[in-house]
């Protein structure tokens, strides 16, 4: 409390000096018109007015809520404002800059005036709705003008927020439709990146260029895709190398933190998000490779239902999409990369009388014991009849042995896939979407609504003709050998690639119950070993070639009875085995 004296009445006035919190809020950091620094300047000046002190240092009183938006987020429920509001007893007023920094809506308004009511606070507003300050003193409960003329002024900024809403909402319609022009605000799709429109378009506004660092990322995953790697696998790769994901992609390149809320549980907050198989089939399959622009998942599209595009440099053409897309739908069943077993044979091995797959049980709590494949049919819901186990060394050296012998002399073979055009599935894409707009016919209540679906209508009928007529082109395979053979690839390979290598070459091993008796060795009666497809018509060759010389040069009885090894040749389109795949990148 300080005493000064009117030297003109002679009078003695004592003036109080108030506790104040600084109240700092932004919708976007990076919006400079409203800046942090521009409220505090405000905020310290109407405070000297009127006599108020926010402190200093530590004592310092100051609530800062950036990236918060005042129309979603009430007061209350801000981090900084929120923690101020729940103790009130440490200050006596409130200092914002502006009536919007403060609330944007008629409810968030009534419950901060009750709530000043109730503490007798005092509301300042550096700058009110007109351009002087507004000062709403609740310490005097009895006192209703406060209320009254907050609630005005409340109503005043709900319907500037709405207009602005409205504006911004019609602004980002037309963008949409035009051609190559991006909305310059908010994050743009993974891959791109915004930049100033070329003067050979307009040089209006802004538009988006592929991305170099997420290009390269992308680059990345197809090329391990086409290797033979799972979605799971490349995850793994990324994080391990601490390669942001996309939604942390912007974020530092914006140089801000990564991480954030997780949209799932309430209140989780992560410090960084990370890749898994969901981002990156979603990101392969978002047609915003193909530079279309897209709004609630679906692509936008002109009067001639042609997609409209958001770049002039997409980073994929419609075969090399089309391509990836097939890869993702083969592999689309039994994805998942095991990385916490040692199994050679997993999805190689087989009970022979259920046909379920045999998983490696380790044994660790018996000894003496050696890791035994065994049928698990409990696990998938039935009985086994005649559920089969088996050593694991011994099967694990019986599926080499017989495997090398069959290709380990066959060279592997480098392959390019030149990919083709086939417009059936954007034909059905889009015949998809033709049909649900076509749901919607009759609903309309007024005419320029009617015109409207007509328009669309007309527009998605018109991209279904040109479809319909656009040729179908085959893709290109174009194998070279690599000069280096299976058995080479085998011996440089560890436990999961060798796992590969037989996976990919269609090798089964299908194993019956055994019989009692003390073997010491595996019953080759036992087991029946298959390649089935995949293979390269050379491989076949050369190992009918090798038995025909074997046969020449040695007069062997044949197998066991009941042993069984045999290449089987389908209908199976022809797929060169790689045990080592260097794929050409599809979008190359």
């Amino acid at each position: 409390m300080t005493t000064t004296r009117n030297p003109l009445a002679g009078t003695v006035h004592q003036t109080e000096t108030l506790r104040g919190v600084r109240c700092v809020r932004l919708s976007v950091l990076t919006d400079e018109t409203t800046s942090p620094e521009r409220q505090r300047d405000a905020d310290d000046a109407i405070a000297r007015e009127l006599n108020i002190s926010f402190g200093e240092g530590d004592g310092l009183r100051e609530a800062v809520d950036l990236d918060v938006s005042a129309s979603k987020v009430a007061p209350f429920d801000r981090p900084a404002l929120g923690s101020w509001l729940a103790r009130p007893d440490e200050y006596d007023a409130l200092v914002w800059w502006r009536f919007d920094r403060a609330i944007r809506s008629m409810s968030d308004m009534h419950d901060l005036a009750k709530w000043a009511k109730a503490h007798r606070k005092m509301l300042v507003f550096a700058e009110g709705i007109g351009g002087g300050k507004l000062v709403f003193d609740f310490r005097n409960p009895m006192d209703p003008v406060s209320e009254l003329m907050m609630t005005f002024f409340a109503f005043a900024a709900q319907v500037e927020s709405q207009s602005i809403s409205d504006r911004v909402t019609g602004a980002m319609a037309a963008i949409r439709k035009m051609v190559l022009r991006w909305r310059g605000g908010g994050r743009p799709p993974y891959g791109y990146m915004p930049a100033p429109m070329p003067k050979e378009h307009g040089g209006i506004g802004w538009t988006l260029v592929p991305d170099p660092d997420a290009v390269k990322v992308i680059e990345r995953i197809v090329r391990e895709l086409l290797e033979g790697l799972t979605v799971s696998a490349i995850a793994v790769g990324l994080n391990a190398d601490s390669i942001p994901s996309p939604r942390d992609h912007w974020a530092v390149k914006q140089g801000r933190k990564t991480g954030g809320k997780t949209g799932g549980v309430k209140g989780l907050v992560k410090d960084a998000f990370l890749w898994n198989p969901a981002v990156i089939t979603r990101m392969l399959r978002n047609e915003t490779l193909l530079g279309w622009k897209m709004h609630q998942g679906k692509p936008v599209r002109d009067g001639e239902g042609n997609p409209v595009m958001a770049t002039a440099e997409p980073i994929m053409t419609r075969e090399e999409f089309d391509r990836i897309g097939a890869v993702l739908d083969s592999r689309s069943i039994d994805n998942k990369e095991r990385t916490d077993t040692d199994a050679l044979l997993l999805r190689v091995i087989h009970c022979n009388a259920c046909g379920g797959r045999m998983y490696l049980n380790k044994q660790e709590s018996k000894k003496n014991q050696r890791p035994t494949y065994k049928c698990n049919p409990y696990s998938r819901g039935f009985k086994c009849e005649e559920s089969a186990h088996i050593r694991g060394d011994w099967a694990d050296e019986y599926v080499e042995a017989e495997f090398l012998r069959l290709v380990g002399s066959v060279q592997t073979t480098h392959v390019v896939e030149i990919p083709g055009y086939d417009p059936e599935p954007e034909l059905l894409a889009t015949l998809a979407e033709f049909n649900e707009h076509q749901a919607q016919q009759g609903r309309q209540k007024s005419r320029h609504a009617a015109a409207a679906w007509q328009e669309r209508a007309d527009a998605l009928d018109a991209r279904i003709a040109m479809l319909e007529n656009s040729e179908k082109r085959d893709a290109q395979r174009i194998v070279t050998t690599t000069g280096r053979t299976f058995a080479d690839e085998w011996a440089a390979a560890d436990t999961a690639g060798r796992r590969a290598m037989l996976i990919e070459a269609g090798v089964r091993l299908d194993v019956r119950r055994g019989v009692r008796g003390g073997w010491r060795k595996l019953d080759v009666r036992r087991v029946d070993f298959t390649m089935r497809g995949e293979l390269d018509p050379a491989a076949e060759a050369a190992t009918d070639t090798a038995g025909d010389q074997e046969a020449e040069t040695r007069n062997d009885a044949p197998p066991a009875p009941g042993s069984v090894a045999r290449l089987v040749s389908e209908s199976a389109p022809k797929t060169a085995p790689v045990a080592e795949p260097v794929r050409e990148l599809v979008a190359a």
